[in-house]
């Protein structure tokens, strides 16, 4: 069985983070393995309250990791900190991972901040530049690239600007704007546009944590780039159709939607 590590933080609620990338890879049929970065306290109305892991803590989980199963891919969430981001960085390259899919994450989507100011410098400094392919959604896609994003011309424009600076290929998530979720992936001057559709719920907790694992798993399972993000966008689509609500505000999607067997039967 192929294996992917998430780097990421804990949502107490279930709908994002590690609880997301877990739930995520292993309906994607890969084994997944966690190095926490912090704890949040939230739900699905909100982030209560962020404690970010020690930088040694997080180097020693890496370690513990990647010298006993070996991780496939890997995929980078939210690190809030300046030095958490150079202990991966620096562990990431002392191990030379793999498949390394980085979901910049710095705004939640109840709008809490999920990251120092100071440290999307150091983010893009070291993390980025080993990333094979970021996941920015359009506000965090202009932070990266500077420019503003209105039109698809203006994703375009903004994801080759990210790529030529970082080395590395762009998804660019549609979700944040007026195009039915169309993504733009810009993969060697390549550009395609995987068309969504906007499903009519709010329950859109952890889509982005989602989507990135869906990609990571399938690029450990040896497809394409190209290929693991289109199987990532239907397997989000789906659990996104599955319709669950849970919580008062934005609840999470139905990971399991899939799922079938006699353990999963209910009463």
């Amino acid at each position: 069985m192929k294996t992917v590590l998430t780097i990421a933080g804990s949502d107490s609620s279930g709908g994002a983070g590690i609880q997301a990338d877990l739930k995520t890879m292993t309906m994607n049929g890969v084994f997944g393995m966690s190095a926490v970065t912090a704890l949040t306290a939230q739900n699905t109305c909100g982030v209560r309250s962020i404690l970010n892991v020690s930088p040694e803590f997080l180097g020693q989980e890496l370690d513990a990791v990647f010298s006993d199963i070996r991780p496939d891919a890997v995929k980078i969430g939210m690190v809030s900190d300046g030095a958490l981001i150079r202990i991966i960085a620096d562990r990431l390259t002392h191990y030379a991972a793999e498949h390394i899919v980085l979901d910049p994450v710095m705004v939640a989507t109840s709008g809490a901040r999920l990251i120092e100011e100071k440290a999307v410098e150091t983010l893009t400094d070291l993390l980025i530049p080993l990333a094979e392919v970021i996941t920015p959604n359009i506000p965090e896609a202009e932070v990266l690239s500077g420019l503003a994003i209105t039109t698809e011309a203006d994703m375009r424009e903004a994801a080759a600007s990210i790529a030529k600076t970082f080395g590395c290929s762009v998804l660019v998530k549609g979700g944040h704007s007026h195009n039915d979720a169309n993504d733009l992936l810009y993969e060697r001057g390549t550009v395609t546009w995987f068309q969504g559709r906007r499903i009519d719920t709010h329950n859109t907790h952890g889509t982005g944590c989602t989507l990135s694992s869906a990609i990571a798993a399938n690029l450990a399972k040896g497809f394409g780039l190209h290929e693991s993000v289109g199987r990532a966008k239907e397997y989000v689509s789906g659990a996104l159709a599955a319709m669950l609500d849970l919580g008062r505000g934005s609840g999470p999607m139905n990971h399991a939607f899939d799922l079938q067997g006699r353990f999963a039967e209910g009463m």
